[in-house]
């Protein structure tokens, strides 16, 4: 486990923040391979930018909601780990949502050529917590089981590394979802599988996470998670609009 890199004077240069930075970059990468697969503005890539932005004060706000019985807020907004994948979600989908309209941009193919590059940046960002023991399991005596000494919160107990689990569902994911596009699967198919299976996925990994319960026996990650299940499957079920004279259409 390696939760600071490195120093530059005070500052401590954290492989969470390391590997955010790097999915961020991968994230904006596949994404703009994908609008060219789809042949839409690279200009696009705005969303991803603000996507980002709201994404991460999304993760950071609803960390600190969780955790709010943990500490003060400066100290678990300063915290070297403390992201709520969840909260990062939903304020980089609004933020990108925003921009989307504000440009007049098609809102169905954006968002699908963007769900690769948020499989891949997201499986970044996992790593990032294995390294500084974020988000983990409960114990386990199976052999692949992590203690984190320094993790948040510390334990000496091997737990799951739940953090591994979903960084390699997550690659996984991310070569279906660009199998799919290569193969011309419509970006309504594309969109509303990726919330079904994301969502599913992570809503099953809870049970096996240390997290708050906050209804009955569920988390907020699973409340979540169950909300972009229902919309995954509107998505897929509600019938498409007619697209205006000159719209893009695509088989």
């Amino acid at each position: 486990m390696y939760p600071v890199l490195f120093r530059i004077g005070s500052l401590d240069i954290t492989s969470f923040g390391v590997m955010v930075a790097l999915g961020a970059l991968a994230g904006l990468w596949v994404f703009r391979r994908e609008l060219a697969r789809g042949g839409l503005p690279e200009a696009a890539l705005d969303a991803a930018v603000y996507g980002l932005v709201g994404g991460l004060i999304g993760a950071k706000l609803l960390y600190v909601f969780e955790h709010r019985a943990e500490g003060s807020f400066f100290s678990l907004v300063l915290d070297r780990g403390g992201m709520s994948w969840f909260g990062g979600f939903v304020g980089g989908l609004l933020a990108g949502y925003v921009t989307i309209r504000a440009n007049r941009w098609s809102l169905i193919p954006v968002l699908s050529a963007a769900t690769p590059a948020l499989a891949v940046g997201q499986m970044l960002g996992r790593i990032g917590c294995f390294l500084v023991g974020d988000d983990y399991g409960h114990p386990t005596n199976l052999p692949w089981g992590v203690a984190f000494p320094r993790g948040l919160p510390p334990t000496n107990e091997r737990v799951h590394p739940t953090q591994l689990y979903e960084a390699a569902f997550l690659v996984v994911l991310a070569w279906i979802l660009v199998h799919w596009r290569r193969r011309g699967v419509d970006d309504r198919k594309v969109l509303g599988r990726y919330f079904i299976i994301a969502g599913l996925f992570r809503f099953a990994l809870e049970f096996v996470r240390v997290n708050t319960r906050v209804f009955g026996p569920l988390t907020v990650a699973q409340i979540f998670s169950a909300l972009v299940t229902v919309l995954g499957v509107a998505i897929l079920v509600v019938p498409q609009a007619k697209p205006a004279a000159g719209a893009r259409v695509r088989a």
